[in-house]
């Protein structure tokens, strides 16, 4: 039986790789497969094998049926294929260049922001956006009563959990298990329900700095920004500095730059002003350093948060906001 099975075989290879239709194959699969082909007839004699010699026959009958039916599958595939279709190797032809990726806008910025820092001698340290009341708020001096608390200014998912609303919280965490000098930058996506327009998102990102340590002065926080800032925009960029107010700082203060698309002379952009504002700045408060066992007596701070997504926007001349969330690849395609 093992000469008939080979013998089987060899034909059935010869036919398969002379066929030349799918019809033809389909023949040859009846022929050899089907429920009256040669191969059923082969099986049916098995039972007339001693018990020693059945087993090896009807495994043998199998991988002849196994690889029959590989031939068929794999005839039938080459015959698929229109000649015409088939692709041809040519080694002398050039090569063909896949397109490259290019990295998001935001993520440009983020890094040049990472870069100017590092320079300077600042850590950068990320946190969870998944926050509770203590980091968001409590410990950065806003009391449960502060309209900053409200449910119309932030995304709460318990009464004591928040998606974070700034990066702020990132500072308390690091205050909480280091001990000054501390020098960190804190990037990453913060979430307000604004109304979405081509200023406003509910989510944008933020990079926010602090600074701890013996003798900081306004001075400094106003040197680390400029510095910063011409870094960002280029060295002819002035910084100007407004009063304010916000729980956490104080003396607190609101950062303008020089706008950088007419330099000061006043367009559309700065509606007429000269000035364009990034963010809010200040001297860490006291009872923020209570909160985290920092002595106020001992130690001053000075802290900054600004948004990536304004710079993104000044930087690469975006006058809408949703562009950089839209996933446009003929947008992003330019950067």
């Amino acid at each position: 039986m093992k000469d008939q099975l080979a013998k089987i075989l060899a034909e059935a290879k010869a036919e398969i790789g002379a066929a030349s239709a799918a019809e033809d194959l389909e023949a040859l699969r009846v022929k050899y497969l089907g429920r009256k082909g040669v191969l059923r007839n082969i099986m049916a004699k098995l039972s007339k094998l001693s018990p020693e010699e059945r087993p090896a026959a009807g495994q043998l009958a199998n991988r002849v049926k196994q690889d029959i039916a590989s031939l068929v599958g794999e005839r039938l595939k080459s015959l698929s294929i229109a000649p015409e279709d088939r692709e041809v190797f040519d080694a002398t032809l050039p090569g063909r260049m896949r397109p490259y990726g290019t990295l998001h806008p935001i993520t440009h910025v983020t890094r040049e922001v990472k870069r100017i820092f590092h320079q300077l001698g600042f850590e950068w340290v990320e946190g969870p956006e998944v926050e509770d009341g203590w980091h968001n708020f409590d410990a950065l001096n806003i009391p449960p009563n502060h309209p900053a608390r409200s449910e119309t200014d932030n995304f709460y998912i318990t009464d004591d959990l928040i998606i974070r609303s700034q990066t702020s919280s990132v500072q308390i965490r690091v205050m909480e298990k280091q001990k000054p000098p501390i020098r960190i930058i804190a990037p990453g996506r913060v979430y307000r329900p604004d109304t979405v327009d081509a200023t406003h998102h509910y989510f944008f990102h933020q990079v926010e700095l602090l600074m701890v340590d013996r003798g900081l002065t306004f001075v400094d926080l106003k040197n680390i920004i400029t510095l910063f800032i011409r870094g960002l925009f280029g060295p002819e960029v002035k910084v100007r500095m407004r009063p304010s107010y916000f729980p956490f700082t104080e003396p607190s203060a609101e950062t303008d730059i020089s706008c950088v698309f007419c330099g000061g002379s006043g367009c559309r952009v700065c509606k007429d002003t000269g000035w364009l504002e990034m963010g809010g700045s200040g001297m860490v408060d006291p009872n923020v350093f209570e909160a985290v066992g920092i002595d106020p007596e001992v130690y001053t701070g000075l802290a900054f948060g600004f948004g990536i997504d304004r710079f993104a926007m000044l930087k690469y001349g975006i006058d809408d906001i949703r562009l950089l969330t839209e996933n446009d690849v003929r947008f992003l395609k330019q950067f």
